[in-house]
């Protein structure tokens, strides 16, 4: 089991038992549980518009970590040809019964897309769509592969379309420990889980990655991207297509 694995799998499960709707009510106590309004869709309607894309019904989108669906089954009520991807079996068949109630027509599969690196691509997809999975992939190695599966699967002239939570200097960090020059947020916790790291005596997991807007945006690049907008000031909502560059 990875170390980002755990925590969605008992957060899918309260969601589950508590009747709630999308990963974000879990910490909105005060907020309507309103499927509908999850937090990247004022990019996506913005991205969206501004895009010269075909007629929805012509365009393929893959969406990875999808949890509960929410982002997926807007972009099919659009019209557009959705396959979401989540690693969390609980996330999967509450986007499914929820894909269901609005007689949408979305393909979900149980899927890390981290392990998709090192698989052969069998589509192409006109969009690649992350909504806040990106920071919960930590690793060096791990956000290598999940680039590369990205890659691997957005089509010539598709793009891909992120939103990740950022660095924000007013951000409690209270009972973890951020490191500046990576940008990883690890977590305390017993020696005995997987994933736990010793350091400075003490035993930690990776947990979160929030990079400032000038590092993100080197990564993508590192990784294959060019990018086309980067919203400020967090710089967490980001278009990209694959490098031209040889």
């Amino acid at each position: 089991m990875t170390y980002y694995h755990a925590e969605h799998e008992a957060a899918y499960e309260q969601i589950a038992q508590r009747g709630l709707t999308k990963w974000d009510d879990l910490f909105e106590d005060g907020r309507p549980n309103r499927y509908e309004e999850f937090p990247n869709r004022r990019f996506l309607e913005r991205t969206l518009a501004r895009l010269d894309l075909p007629a929805p019904d012509e365009v393929d989108v893959l969406e990875y970590g999808c949890g509960t669906g929410p982002a997926a089954c807007f972009l099919a009520s659009l019209g557009f040809r959705v396959r979401a991807v989540d690693l969390i079996p609980r996330a999967i068949a509450l986007a499914r019964e929820f894909a269901r109630q609005r007689g949408l027509d979305i393909t979900f599969d149980v899927q890390d897309m981290c392990a998709l690196a090192h698989v052969p691509a069998t589509r192409r997809y006109d969009l690649v769509v992350d909504s806040f999975c990106l920071q919960s992939i930590v690793t060096d190695a791990d956000r290598a592969d999940l680039f590369a599966a990205v890659r691997a699967r957005l089509a010539p002239g598709g793009h891909y379309l992120i939103s990740t939570a950022m660095y924000e200097p007013e951000r409690d960090y209270e009972g973890s420990r951020y490191d500046e020059a990576t940008g990883v947020c690890h977590e305390e916790v017993p020696a005995e889980v997987v994933g736990a790291v010793r350091i400075d005596d003490r035993w930690y997991r990776p947990h979160r990655r929030h990079l400032r807007p000038e590092a993100f945006r080197a990564e993508l690049i590192h990784a294959g991207f060019d990018i086309l907008s980067q919203d400020t000031p967090s710089g967490g909502d980001v278009v990209c297509t694959l490098s031209t560059r040889s």
